[in-house]
């Protein structure tokens, strides 16, 4: 757990720090001429951050010189929760106003800034975008949006995270891995719904359907190893090189997108502690993996160590805030 309070002016440059290292390098800029006073509470849920902000008016921005300085890590998706007062997010040229009970979603890996215009609570949940499995676009899409809470997911997720936000302390590593597992899972749907509800012609394509038809294929076949472009190509009856042309705006090829939602659920099952634990071999073959060794070195390549010391990891208390 991360605690930073601070009722003085002068340290307001302290608090700025607190947040950087925190939760994402960002500049703060206090909107109030009296002296301000911020707290700042954060603790780890698996892969996921939970932090919560209260503190007079401010303005938070994370410029591209600022990215380039200092990237903070791994590109992490934002989404801020409004518990009281107003946010607004700017992203991407589109603006983004939340009021209490809503939330808005952001993008690490591109510059943003968010103005509190008067005393606020938010809570705001990092993790790594790999992990949503959704394509670029999509995030793009989706960053800078609000949803409020009888909006689309908005009365399933919002009242989720909020409950979360409160007991993010009070929750082992072993559940905090799996409710890390359930934000990830909320989140893509959260993205994947805000993505769909761009404007007609908004970023779309005549192909759109047709790739998110594959993508929903892809999910659905993961853990069958024959699983390639040649069988994906064949079932939706179009050539290979059709398909290769249609995700050359994912951002990703179908192979490269097929070995990362394997790889992240590995990741995930692997993640999970119990006496009845499957074995790494037992874990890669249940999702496609057919050669140990392969497995072993797009893992490490993905992820920065190999299957075992990654369940090592998330086997030591705290372990799981990587």
């Amino acid at each position: 757990m991360t605690t930073a309070s601070v009722a003085d002016e002068d340290k307001a440059a302290y608090w700025n720090g607190a947040v950087s290292r925190t939760v994402v390098p960002v500049e703060v800029r206090p909107l109030t001429p009296r002296p301000f006073d911020g707290l700042l509470v954060s603790h780890r849920l698996g892969y996921v951050r939970v932090s919560t902000l209260e503190a007079d008016a401010a303005r938070f921005s994370r410029t591209a010189a600022l990215i380039e300085r200092a990237p903070g890590g791994e590109p992490q998706i934002g989404v801020g929760v409004q518990e009281e007062g107003r946010a607004v997010l700017e992203q991407d040229g589109r603006r983004a106003e939340v009021s209490p009970g809503g939330l808005v979603v952001y993008d690490t890996a591109r510059p943003y800034a968010v103005d509190y215009p008067e005393r606020f609570r938010t809570h705001l949940f990092h993790l790594p975008r790999r992990l949503l499995g959704v394509p670029e676009r999509d995030l793009r899409q989706a960053a800078a949006t609000a949803l409020g809470p009888t909006e689309g997911c908005g009365p399933v997720l919002l009242p989720f995270l909020g409950v979360l936000a409160a007991s993010a302390h009070s929750y082992p590593a072993t559940v905090g891995d799996r409710l890390a597992g359930s934000v990830a899972d909320l989140l893509s749907t959260l993205v994947a719904q805000l993505a769909d509800g761009r404007p007609a012609g908004e970023a779309d394509t005549p192909n759109a359907h047709l790739v998110r038809r594959v993508r929903e294929y892809i999910e659905q076949h993961l853990a069958e190893p024959e699983l390639a472009p040649e069988r994906i190509a064949h079932a939706h009856h179009i050539s290979v090189r059709y398909l290769h042309r249609i995700f050359e705006g994912e951002g990703v090829t179908v192979s490269r997108l097929i070995q990362q939602r394997r790889l992240e659920a590995c990741a995930r099952e692997l993640a999970r502690r119990g006496r009845t634990a499957p074995t790494v071999s037992a874990v890669a073959q249940r999702w496609g993996f057919v050669n140990p060794a392969h497995f072993s070195r797009s893992f490490r390549a993905a992820y920065g160590v190999s299957p075992r010391e990654w369940r090592e990891l998330r086997d030591v208390p705290g372990g799981a805030a990587g």
